[in-house]
């Protein structure tokens, strides 16, 4: 047990999630896919690019504030949204209470564990997120759905591979929390006392269903009820991507962005915005790392639409490091995770906090008035960091 609920690093969150986690629920957050190239280059390809600090004229004021598809946010950093989040009885509630509490905004994932109607309710600033899944009338009603429970925004994940395999082994994870599956996880529940005693004074277990993927009149489905639609629903095309977004009719991001291509074709399909993401590593690996595709895909689209970044940010220098090398703002996944296992709402307030401390040294060091100022120039970058893909080969004389 720890005496100090704080922690000064993302890094001691993760410590304290996985000491408090039963082995497959912290497994579930680890995640990754087969060697877990990906999932390493997310975090490590930061370490590698340096600063360029002013020893003289620093600022004494510094702004963070910026706007992502409208919402005035606080600090340039944004919840990304995660499934089933059986770390913590209040789930995404005490997310959202969280972001709001620090004036960011808060995505729910179509496989949250919590209603849009209880996450809305505790956050003023919400984005929703949506696969291509069921059938158009299905994807329809879902949107109605979370624009009235106050949802701003629309983020559509369209791109899985469904690769499953991982060299180290993936967590056991039930269809559905029978007695017997109680039964069977026991040996590694037990022994994480505090996780367990949480949600034995909330009076429920994980049932591991998709609340936000209820059909009229129906039930909600299961994790792997609502995944098995998913994997067998036909995939979409570039004419489906502007459907939703003119079926939604307001704020669009398309998430999952990591060539210059798509990124091209997305500003035709009329996004307000892209992330540059591979979805955490949870996807195909070998995919570069994030931070090395952003500033290729930033200088495709010219401003014509908002970018984001989404993986690897554990640090406020990264979050630094991505706004200079083109980013808007950057997403937040596993990290806030850690900190709602490790303290539940006030963890994901500390999470916040370290990274906006974080950014605000930065900042300091670097000798800026507002994160809108910093530039590539700010940065050592080695030579062949950055990559560039989908972009067609220039004309070369003969």
């Amino acid at each position: 047990m720890f005496t100090n609920p704080w922690f000064e690093t993302v890094a001691e969150a993760q410590r304290r999630a996985k000491k408090n986690l039963p082995k497959s629920v912290y497994g579930a957050l680890v995640a990754g896919s087969e060697r877990g190239v990906t999932v390493e280059d997310n975090i490590a390809a930061f370490s590698e690019l340096g600063f360029a600090p002013h020893v003289v004229g620093q600022s004494a004021k510094r702004d963070l504030t910026t706007t992502v598809m409208g919402q005035q946010i606080a600090l340039p950093v944004i919840i990304s949204p995660t499934g089933v989040q059986a770390v913590h009885p209040e789930g995404e509630v005490a997310v959202a209470r969280a972001a709001a509490n620090r004036g960011t905004v808060m995505s729910l994932s179509s496989f949250a564990s919590k209603p849009v109607e209880q996450v809305g309710a505790a956050a003023p600033q919400l984005f929703f997120q949506m696969y291509w899944s069921g059938t158009r009338e299905a994807m329809i009603q879902r949107m109605e759905r979370a624009r009235a429970a106050g949802a701003t925004g629309l983020i559509s994940t369209l791109d899985w591979s469904f690769s499953n395999g991982r060299d180290w082994g993936s967590p056991v994870i039930p269809e559905k929390m029978t007695l017997k599956a109680m039964t069977r996880l026991a040996p590694e529940v037990l022994p994480h006392p505090r996780w367990l005693l949480a949600f034995a004074r909330s009076g429920r277990v994980p049932d591991l269903t998709v609340p936000n993927l209820v059909p009229p009149g129906g039930e909600a489905p299961t994790f792997f009820g609502a995944y098995g639609e998913w994997m067998q629903t036909p995939p979409p095309t570039w004419e489906d991507v502007a459907w939703l977004r003119e079926t939604w009719g307001g704020p669009f991001m398309l998430k999952g962005v990591t060539r210059v291509d798509d990124a091209r074709r997305a500003v035709d399909a009329g996004v307000t915005a892209l992330s540059v993401s591979n979805h955490g590593g949870n996807n195909l690996d070998g995919t570069p790392a994030t931070i090395r595709l952003l500033p290729a895909v930033a200088q495709a689209v010219g401003g014509q639409v908002e970018v984001l970044l989404d993986g690897g940010i554990r640090r406020g220098s990264d979050v630094a490091k991505a706004l200079a090398l083109g980013a808007r703002a950057v997403m937040i996944g596993r990290a806030y995770l850690w900190g709602l296992a490790a303290n539940g709402q006030a963890g994901v307030e500390n999470v916040l906090d370290i990274l906006q401390g974080g950014l605000d040294s930065a900042l300091r060091g670097l000798g800026k008035t507002s994160i809108h100022e910093l530039r590539p120039e700010d940065l050592v970058i080695p030579s062949g960091f950055t990559r560039s893909v989908g972009d067609p080969p220039k004309d070369r004389e003969s």
